[in-house]
């Protein structure tokens, strides 16, 4: 007696994906509702199972659909805007401000529907997001039919759908309480990377993924310049601190990890960790080969990933499972390394596995969710076909076939797309929103290009120090009874440093460009002698976001970037309208108080002469713990005996005019 199904797909070649790598020809799957009930060979699946609807394949590869193991997907609507830049320049020159001005729900929701046609199209039924409004992604992706690992982004710095960090962590706890369960989208949160987020962000997002054990999905050791920079503020490489915070205690995703060394390899492996490999977009942006033969020997599942596609500049699987195979080749100067089968199960089964719904999809077994797609060999580019070796179906596919060879998608048992025909979206309605768009873009860029931040970026080296700065200032008359109450209060000191320092001012003609700021810190030893120099340029905003009591104020942010040329070239790259100058004596001290980091200098202005001041400030990414610093910045002057001193709520230059 033969059980009744769905659908039946037969006369097909099966490519089941699965462990052992069963393929059928001539085979069949058996579909009921939205799950595999069967896959094997065409007259045992006949013999066994009959269909309200048998569809003929006519010698067509049927397979798992393609998973992209990591991306941003409304950043389509960012394609092609800056290119063959600096990651720096391209990210924080570019990026981020038309994220600022631009991102919105309709943006994100646009942009994703966009990507979604563009990942059916090539083969696409799964796939890893990170952005920002991922509610509104996710109701894209539904909408498209296909399934999501979706994560809400949480970072340091305020963004496009939050003011600060606690609110992001908000948005990811309610989306991922209201999305939890749905039959195709799997909510997550998504701290963006270690140098964007502080340890108490990675902590928060790692016990909000553990509370309901969702996955969380971030950035690890793409660059090398990351890698260097965690070594020298925290003494380790990247693994082994976001294991220090938390971390791993998680179901991570971690993309890229192209500077990962064994050991760290092996921290993910034993902490479950998947790995997303994104082969063009780091090769775009000269990021480096990720290891990903020794990740694979090692244990790891890999899979592979798009990245966004502003940094790609597209969403095509086949490309970048066909790139992965060349690069492992390359890396390890062994063609034997990765081969076709390998490639394409990290596409397909491994990569699901990395998402953590590798017991949803990935393979075509029973039980698992009818996500498949079906491809046509038969193209000019593909002929002939081999059968002698058994493997020839996966070389075809991986070395010469294009995502234009995908003719029908399926997920969750549910067509969206029938011989190349989109049935869940309109392309030519998305395509004509997205013309719109760019037009807004090109017409801010273009009013922007010559800002003072702009140029500041297209430097090179230039990065966002702090979000906010809680600072105090109170004009003093005498510094050594200061000093001394300073070094007597009973401080922990991290550190005390002496500087001369040599500040110029430049300000413009728009005073929403803020001021542009040139030093040279010469540090002074013990003796009196200079020990070294170092000079940079500083973009402050001129904007305060608040003032608490006691005069203390929350400060924007800062772009910091080396300064490696002479005056006289920042004057003539800038052009600024005026320029003020000052030259200070400074003592800096790094203290710990209630828990607390704060810097106290204490300066003496010679030029001009406008006397001493006691300065506290305290970096912090947090509105709540902005509250908190300035009360104790406060408490800190009446504790030093000046808080009955003259304030200052202007910067040294403002006191000029």
């Amino acid at each position: 007696m033969t059980e009744k199904v769905t659908l039946l797909l037969v006369n097909a070649h099966v490519l089941t994906m699965d462990e052992q790598l069963n393929q059928y020809r001539p085979g069949a799957v058996a579909i009921t509702g939205e799950n595999i009930t069967a896959a094997g060979a065409e007259n045992e699946i006949r013999q066994k199972y009959t269909a309200d609807e048998t569809i003929d394949c006519s010698g067509k590869i049927v397979m798992p659909g393609l998973v992209n193991a990591h991306t941003h997907i409304p950043m389509t609507l960012l394609r092609g805007l800056a290119d063959d830049l600096r990651l720096d320049v391209w990210l924080m020159g570019y990026m981020m401000p038309v994220e600022r001005e631009f991102v919105s729900p309709d943006f994100v929701r646009l942009g994703s529907l966009i990507a979604c046609a563009e990942m059916i199209r090539s083969g696409v039924t799964s796939f890893a997001d990170m952005y920002y409004f991922e509610e509104d992604v996710a109701k894209a992706t539904a909408e498209a039919g296909m399934r999501g690992v979706l994560g809400q982004t949480v970072l340091k710095f305020p963004s496009p759908d939050a003011k600060s960090w606690e609110d992001s962590l908000a948005m990811a706890r309610d989306f991922i309480q209201r999305w939890h369960g749905h039959p195709l989208v799997v909510p997550s949160v998504s701290p963006h990377a270690p140098y964007t987020c502080t340890g108490e962000i990675l902590r928060a997002t790692a016990q909000l993924a553990a509370e309901f054990d969702v996955p969380l999905h971030t950035h690890i050791s793409e660059t090398a310049f990351e890698v260097e920079n965690m070594r020298n503020e925290n003494g380790m490489p990247v693994v082994p601190y976001v294991k220090k915070q938390g971390l791993l205690e998680a179901k991570v995703l971690a993309a890229h990890c192209v500077h990962i060394d064994e050991g760290e390899m092996r921290t993910l492996l034993h902490a479950g960790a998947g790995i997303a490999h994104n082969p063009s977009s780091n090769l775009k942006l000269a990021s480096g080969i990720a290891p990903v033969n020794k990740m694979l020997e090692t244990g790891l599942n890999v899979g592979i990933g798009t990245d966004g596609p502003a940094s790609n500049n597209d969403l095509d699987m086949f490309e970048e499972v066909r790139l992965a195979a060349f690069l492992a080749k390359t890396a390890s100067n062994d063609p034997t390394a990765l081969p076709a089968p390998q490639a394409l199960a990290m596409a397909t089964r491994i990569g699901a596995q990395a998402l953590h719904i590798g017991h949803l999809t990935g393979s075509l077994e029973p039980g698992k969710r009818a996500d498949l797609i079906l491809i046509n060999l038969d193209a000019l580019h593909s002929s002939p076909k081999f059968e002698r070796d058994p493997n020839s179906a996966y070389a075809q596919i991986v070395y010469a076939s294009k995502s234009t060879d995908v003719t029908d998608v399926m997920v969750n048992g549910k067509w969206l797309m029938r011989n190349q025909k989109l049935l869940t979206l309109n392309q030519e309605d998305l395509l004509q929103q997205a013309a719109s768009y760019a037009k807004r873009i090109d017409g801010f860029l273009m009013t922007r290009e010559q800002s003072v931040l702009s140029k500041l970026i297209a430097l090179g080296g230039s990065i966002e120090e702090e979000s906010f700065e809680v600072q105090v200032k109170v004009k003093i008359s005498n510094p050594d009874e200061v000093k001394k109450a300073i070094e007597n209060f009973g401080f922990e000191v991290l550190y005390q440093r002496h500087y001369r320092q040599f500040d110029h001012y430049f300000t413009f003609d728009d005073p929403s460009q803020g001021r542009l700021r040139y030093r040279e810190d010469d540090f002074i030893d013990s003796k009196g002698k200079v020990t070294d120099v170092r000079a940079r340029l500083t973009l402050i905003g001129i904007n305060r976001e608040n003032e608490f009591a006691e005069d203390v104020l929350l400060s924007r942010s800062r772009y910091l970037a080396p300064a490696s040329q002479t005056l006289r070239f920042y004057r003539e790259y800038f052009k600024p309208t005026e320029e003020k100058m000052i030259e200070k004596d400074r003592l800096r001290w790094l203290v710990k108080h209630e828990g607390a980091e704060f810097y106290i200098n204490l300066d003496t202005i010679e030029r001009p002469d406008i006397g001493h001041f006691i300065e506290i400030k305290s970096r912090t990414w947090s509105s709540r713990d902005a509250r908190k610093k300035a009360k104790l910045a406060a408490e800190l002057l009446k504790a030093l005996g000046v808080s009955e001193a003259e304030h200052q709520t202007r910067d040294y230059v403002e006191m000029l005019r």
